[in-house]
């Protein structure tokens, strides 16, 4: 967006077009973003949160159970159908912890590690179509600001779980 396109030229008056509107256009590429998104995690058991559960133990290890469901933010209750959903699916094994037999380590399966290589695929074709007006070089800038700014309001009003954003209603 250039400083003489009509968006930035009507900021300020009465009247102002809601295309000018950054709450409107948050939402409307948030919604549209969520949308493709849920769309690509469609096939995967519990949408967003089980692939959140796939990219956190294939990037960080191995996890107990009760830390993996408190650092992503999912009920501990809730987390248990949801690995069972995942290990029914061939993509988690859950074992006991060497560490302490009565907790259980979560860990990918190879066919975990191949879905979350096709999930991402996914997610940046998703990601692309969204940003599908902008260049490379656009992409990165609009990357880097919205990353400073989320940065700044996630200092001020931290997000523990991104799937709450996603599902809550109000917002979209």
């Amino acid at each position: 967006m250039t400083s003489s396109s009509p968006e930035v030229r009507h900021r300020g008056a009465a009247g102002t077009s809601v295309e000018a509107d950054l709450g409107w256009a948050l939402g409307v590429v948030f919604k549209r973003y969520a949308k493709q998104a849920a769309a690509a995690l469609d096939d995967v058991p519990g949408g967003p949160r089980g692939y959140q559960v796939l990219a956190t133990t294939i990037a960080e290890g191995p996890k107990r159970q009760l830390d993996l469901a408190a650092q992503l933010g999912i009920d501990r209750t809730v987390m248990t159908y949801l690995l069972d959903d995942l290990e029914k699916a061939g993509l988690v094994q859950r074992h006991p912890d060497p560490a302490d037999r009565r907790a259980r380590l979560i860990d990918p399966t190879e066919l975990g590690r191949k879905t979350l290589c096709d999930l991402e695929a996914r997610l940046a074709e998703a990601e692309s179509d969204v940003l599908g007006n902008l260049d490379e070089g656009e992409r990165l800038v609009f990357r880097t600001l919205l990353q400073r700014v989320a940065l700044r309001a996630n200092s001020v009003d931290p997000l523990h779980n991104a799937c709450d954003v996603a599902e809550d209603e109000e917002l979209l």
